[in-house]
């Protein structure tokens, strides 16, 4: 070899080495999420992560040219597992609230949404205002903003904390909760499926964005996610996922000029 085809052999084994460098030093995004909150997170009939957050996050893997990787976690350690390195973003359908925004990153937001209430058929509470009463049973999720406002709003209720959102249901089901505080599309459902125990009062009594969670500091991956969203639902992104999974929930809340999420 001529020290001409050298030099080029050379070159062109830098640039090689470089690109499988660049790309091994990306390697795949890990996304956290609790797969247990259909539509948004959850597991097809074959055990495979499915739902909105799912496609949210593989439509980014797709923008950014990277695997991506589901980590399923319980919702109270998903900020945990972020601080910790266990995984690079959370999606799963958390609010972007002052007091986590401490002690992790948001992404703009991507969906607005609100708390509402599963009431119990033969409780007489008509909103929010009347859970702060004595005698009064409420049943929240932990960790969730829902949990948060009974905890530091609704002083004179007596709180049920739970780890799972079907017990909590199942406690207003069953009559021993006024209400379970949750949020407006997981609200819809849950009393669909209990219409005879339930009823909901599906106007948002408090506003709340959804978006990316990232590490403090994690400012270029920020940039990036940010670009994303506003990408995605430039082309329609959002529009397509509310069709594909809240189709009913996106027609009902309309015609009764209920705010939809997206």
């Amino acid at each position: 070899m001529n020290p001409s085809m050298r030099t080029w052999s050379l070159i062109l084994a830098a640039l090689v080495a470089g690109i499988v460098t660049t790309a091994s030093a990306a390697g795949p995004l890990r996304v956290g999420m609790e797969l247990s909150y259909p539509p948004f997170e959850m597991t097809d009939p074959q055990g495979r992560p499915t739902g909105v957050s799912v496609r949210l996050a593989e439509a980014l893997g797709k923008h950014l040219g990277r695997e991506i990787v589901i980590e399923n976690i319980a919702f109270d350690g998903l900020i945990p597992a972020l601080k910790t390195r266990k995984i690079d973003l959370v999606i799963s359908s958390m609010t972007a609230t002052p007091e986590r925004a401490k002690s992790i990153a948001f992404s703009t937001p991507y969906l607005k949404t609100g708390l509402a209430l599963l009431v119990a058929t033969a409780s007489t509470v008509q909103s929010a205002a009347d859970l702060d009463q004595k005698g009064r049973v409420v049943a929240v999720k932990k960790g969730t903003t829902g949990h948060h406002y009974a905890a530091t709003t609704l002083r004179q209720a007596r709180l049920l904390v739970l780890d799972k959102e079907s017990a909590a249901v199942l406690e207003v089901s069953q009559g021993k909760a006024d209400a379970f505080v949750y949020d407006a599309p997981s609200i819809y459902r849950h009393h669909v499926r209990h219409p005879g125990t339930t009823r909901a009062v599906l106007t948002p009594f408090r506003e709340e964005p959804w978006a990316v969670g990232l590490r403090l500091g994690d400012d270029a991956l920020k940039a990036q996610v940010d670009d994303f969203l506003e990408a995605f639902r430039a082309e329609g992104g959002f529009e397509r996922l509310g069709d594909e999974f809240l189709a009913d929930e996106k027609a009902y809340f309309r015609a009764h000029d209920i705010p939809f999420y997206f």
